[in-house]
């Protein structure tokens, strides 16, 4: 059964295009791995909620806009040997580099896909 693994974050407005190139970079290692699909979304409609909404989960401050990404992958398996494969790989090393993003306010998950 297909999988999916789903990220939301917040990442520094500022920061767009140092995200958009070490997300390219990360896709790579996750398709060696056998990713069927990765999808980057930046946020551009995101509404601020009163009981719940993605900037009240991820903790998003005004410089920051909000970012979801999933990976689509053939099967459970095949995500959790990925998973835990890609650390390794040279993509994955951030050097002396700081997180683009705060990874204390990352929301993530597995998810088995009911329709596609």
């Amino acid at each position: 059964m297909t999988y999916v693994n789903v990220m939301a974050a917040a990442v520094p407005t500022a920061s767009k295009d140092a995200y958009w190139q070490g997300a390219k970079q990360m896709g790579n290692a996750f398709r060696r791995h056998g990713a069927i699909e990765i999808v980057e979304c930046w946020g551009d409609a995101i509404p601020d909620g009163k009981v719940t909404s993605f900037p009240m989960a991820v903790k998003c401050a005004a410089d920051e806009t909000v970012v979801v990404s999933w990976i689509k992958w053939p099967d459970k398996a095949t995500a959790d040997a990925a998973m835990a494969a890609v650390g390794d790989e040279p993509e994955m090393q951030m050097g002396d580099q700081p997180p683009l993003f705060d990874m204390g306010r990352l929301i993530y998950g597995g998810f088995e896909v009911l329709s596609d």
